[in-house]
C-alpha cells in the first residue's frame, strides 16, 4: 500500500471518530471572524497516533494535494541557522510566520501608538524593505522563541547557548548507538504563564516538541513527537521537513537514512477544513518524489536551497484553506 494512505486514513479516523473541541482564539482573532460574519471555527481530533515513512520508498511529500515545498526547505534552513527573526523568510517570499510577528507589532501599536498601526501586508512590506540591522527589523521581525533558536541556541541558566542538534551530530559520528540524541523545543521559560516576564511573547508553544535520532540495523532513523497537529495544513509540512532533516543529517554523519516516525499527541482537523479534506480523500496517491542532496555538503550549516533537487514530484492540484491563527492550542 502507498505510504500516503497512512495520512489519508488518519483523516478518515478523525472525521469518523474524532471529538469536537473549542479553540482558544484571542479577542483580536475572534473579532476578525465577527467582521466576516462567520462562526468561530472548532477542531475535531483524536489523541495518540503514529505514522512512519521509509525514506528508501521516496521522499514523503504528499501527492494528493500540491505542497509548497520551497517554503518547507527555506523554513528548515532558517531553523538550522538558529535565527529567530523572520526577515530571512520574508526576504525569500516565504510567509509562514508573518502573522505572529505582525500580531506583536499590532498589539503594541494599538496600546501605544495607534497612528503607527499597520495592516499585516503593509507591516511585511516594510519589514522586507528595511535593512536587516535596522531597529524596526531587529525589534519587530524577531519572534524571540522559535524552533531553530531552541535547537541550536537553547539559553542555558549560566548564559551560554546549547547547540542540541550539533551535539547529536557530533555524537552520531563518534558513538552512533547511544540513545541520548534528542532535541527539545519545549522550553517552559517561554511558554504560557510559566514564562519569565522578559520572555513572554505572542508565539504559541511549540507544536513539534521533541525529536530523536536512533541508529537501528545500520540506518539512521528520526522520530518526532508533535503535541498538537493541524492535519490538513501543518502536518504535510512537518512530514516533509523532518524527512528532509533526516536525509541532511544522514549525509553529514555518513549513516544511511532509514525511517521518519511521526508520533502525534492531539491530531485534529479544523472545522473550516472539513470540505477540503473530503476533497483530498477522493484522490489517489501518486508515486513519491525523490530528494537529491548535493553530495559535496558534509556540514549541517553549509546547506543552501540550491543544494536540494526534487525529482518526480507530480501531485494533484493544491487545495486552498484558511489558516486559523490561534493564541495557543
Amino acid at each position: 500500500m502507498h505510504p500516503e494512505y497512512q495520512y489519508l486514513n488518519l483523516i478518515k479516523d478523525i472525521l469518523e471518530n474524532g471529538a469536537d473541541k473549542p479553540l482558544f482564539l484571542t479577542p483580536e482573532v475572534q473579532e476578525q471572524y465577527r467582521k466576516k460574519g462567520e462562526e468561530l471555527p472548532f477542531i475535531r481530533g483524536v489523541f495518540g497516533r503514529v505514522i512512519r515513512f521509509d525514506l528508501s520508498q521516496g521522499f514523503p511529500l504528499l501527492t494528493t494535494k500540491k505542497v509548497f515545498y520551497r517554503g518547507i526547505f527555506e523554513e528548515l534552513l532558517w531553523f538550522l541557522t538558529g535565527d529567530s527573526n523572520i526577515k530571512y523568510l520574508v526576504d525569500r517570499d516565504v510567509h509562514i510566520w508573518d502573522e505572529w510577528a505582525w500580531k506583536k507589532y499590532h498589539k503594541w501599536a494599538l496600546e501605544n501608538a495607534p497612528s503607527e498601526d499597520l495592516e499585516q501586508k503593509d507591516f511585511i512590506s516594510r519589514l522586507k524593505a528595511e535593512p536587516a540591522d535596522s531597529d524596526f527589523a531587529r525589534k519587530w521581525g524577531d519572534l524571540v522563541t522559535i524552533y531553530g533558536r531552541m535547537w541550536r541556541k537553547w539559553p542555558a541558566s549560566d548564559g551560554h547557548l546549547i547547540d542540541q542538534l550539533g551535539y547529536c551530530i557530533a555524537g552520531l559520528k563518534d558513538k552512533p548507538y547511544r540513545k541520548s540524541y534528542c532535541v527539545s523545543a519545549w522550553n517552559p521559560d517561554f511558554i504560557y504563564s510559566m514564562a519569565s516576564p522578559q520572555n513572554k511573547n505572542e508565539v504559541p508553544p511549540f507544536c513539534h516538541t521533541t525529536f530523536q535520532f536512533a541508529v537501528v540495523n545500520e540506518k539512521l532513523n528520526l522520530g518526532m513527537y508533535q503535541r498538537s497537529a493541524d492535519l490538513f495544513l501543518g502536518v504535510p509540512f512537518n512530514i516533509a521537513s523532518y524527512a528532509l532533516l533526516l536525509q541532511m543529517v544522514s549525509q553529514v554523519v555518513g549513516i544511511p537514512a532509514g525511517e521518519f516516525v511521526h508520533f502525534f499527541g492531539d491530531v485534529h482537523i479544523y472545522s473550516n477544513h472539513f470540505e477540503q479534506v473530503k476533497e483530498q480523500l477522493k484522490r489517489e496517491p501518486k508515486p513519491f518524489p525523490r530528494i537529491i542532496l548535493n553530495p559535496k555538503v558534509k556540514d549541517i550549516d553549509s546547506f543552501k536551497y540550491e543544494d536540494f533537487t526534487l525529482e518526480g514530484y507530480d501531485p494533484h492540484p493544491a487545495i486552498k484553506a484558511e489558516i486559523v491563527n490561534v493564541g495557543g492550542s
